[in-house]
């Protein structure tokens, strides 16, 4: 089966106004009051020092992002990723979700801005400049966000063009697509590996002091890995079953008893190794 009937190519957009603005004016009147010269810096301006709504949106951006991260695979261009078919949609379904939650924040900020400039007005005082902020059509011009969907190139060329450049572009696209594939595998290897390294390492030693996140992350990646495994590695999946039935224990109990500790620590590494073994062969 072809890359392109497992995967497709995804490109997440994400506009937004960042509230944030060189200010000429008092960078010459820094420079100047401390002898100095423009190399030592720039005076930058938070225009809105007060607003917890315009903070949310970027947070959520950045939430938005970390997940469209974790369900997707590097595909070698910046911005595109693979997403394996199986995980499609588990994850626009999501995706929407989060989008929507997004939208809304953008709109109790827009809804605010008005009374958000005059805070800002009493906290920069003279700082403040009215033409630093964009009027509210145009602002909500600024927060935009979608994620464009493309399918996997294909060697299937069917334009005018001469026989001998034609094979050499196919040839291109087979190659890299073939390259492609093999780094996202690989990728999809080395997560669930730097799970389990991370637990080796941790539970070695009888004096760290691991989280809970530590068992959590490494379940949450097993449950994704079944998503993500879109060429049906055979060795990945024993590799994951493997770590779901020895490795995810209560943390309590890891915690409160040591020859538990020390067993899941061996188990962790002799998966580790046996994981090492399969990679190299990538």
């Amino acid at each position: 089966m072809n890359l392109n009937d497992r995967a497709l190519l995804v490109q997440l957009n994400v506009s937004q106004w960042t509230a944030r603005k060189y200010d000429k004016k008092a960078t010459k009147e820094v420079i100047l009051s401390h002898g100095t010269t423009a190399a030592a810096g720039r005076f930058n301006k938070a225009l809105l020092p007060m607003s917890d709504l315009l903070e949310n949106i970027h947070k959520k951006t950045t939430h938005i992002r970390t997940k469209y991260y974790d369900n997707t695979l590097p595909w070698g261009m910046d911005g595109t990723m693979m997403l394996p078919t199986a995980n499609y949609l588990s994850f626009m379904s999501d995706f929407r979700k989060e989008r929507g939650e997004w939208n809304s924040l953008v709109q109790d900020f827009i809804g605010n801005y008005d009374s958000l400039k005059l805070d800002a007005q009493r906290i920069l005082g003279s700082l403040y400049d009215h033409s630093d902020y964009p009027p509210v059509l145009e602002l909500r011009h600024k927060f935009h966000m979608d994620m464009a969907v493309f399918p996997v190139p294909s060697s299937d060329f069917r334009v005018s063009i001469g026989s001998e450049e034609l094979t050499r572009i196919q040839q291109d696209v087979e190659r890299r697509v073939k390259e492609a594939e093999q780094a996202a595998l690989k990728d999809v290897w080395q997560r669930l590996y730097e799970r389990v390294k991370h637990m080796a390492e941790k539970l070695a030693d009888p004096k760290a002091i691991f989280r809970d996140s530590m068992l959590e992350n490494t379940r949450e990646i097993c449950a994704l890995l079944p998503r993500l495994n879109f060429s049906d590695d055979p060795n990945l999946e024993a590799m994951r079953q493997q770590v779901e039935a020895s490795l995810i224990k209560h943390p309590e109990a890891l915690r409160n008893d040591p020859d538990l500790r020390r067993d899941t620590a061996a188990e962790a590494k002799k998966i580790m190794d046996a994981m090492g073994a399969f990679m190299g062969q990538l």
